[in-house]
């Protein structure tokens, strides 16, 4: 079978946006804690709990418990409470808590906490998984 460059052009394109459409697994401590499905729910131990917003909205039981703005910053009840910067630091009263590293790596305190799959390449990736990690998560 020959390839045209027009065929590969659009077998990679194909395969670029499933890729970006996986759902997103983040481990504590090796073990498999919850799951963002590429229809935005959060499964927590296998269990719907909630769903994030493309606008960042984050929803558990479906009422509205807060959001991850475009900027980062993350309210609970219209109050900023914590954020996430560009380059993963998480942050909490101003003081960092913790980073989501591109490579998936997520730290806490400087130490190890977990690590995510099919994430983190791109700042929209790690706000999902800081809104994870802050409505989600006693840890965080």
């Amino acid at each position: 079978m020959r390839w045209t460059i027009g065929a590969l052009a659009c077998a990679l394109v194909l395969w670029m946006a499933g890729a970006a459409w996986a759902d997103v697994e983040i481990r504590k401590g090796g073990s498999s804690w919850a799951v963002v499905e590429d229809d935005r729910t959060v499964r927590i131990n296998g269990s719907s709990v909630g769903k994030i917003e493309s606008d960042g909205t984050v929803r558990k039981g479906g009422s509205s418990t807060g959001k991850v703005d475009g900027d980062g910053t993350t309210r609970k009840g219209g109050s900023s409470f914590a954020s996430v910067e560009q380059d993963g630091t998480l942050r909490k009263s101003g003081s960092s808590i913790g980073k989501i590293e591109g490579d998936g790596t997520i730290r806490k305190g400087g130490s190890s906490w977990g690590s995510t799959s099919h994430c983190c390449g791109d700042y929209g990736s790690k706000r999902t998984v800081a809104a994870v990690l802050f409505f989600f998560s006693d840890d965080f």
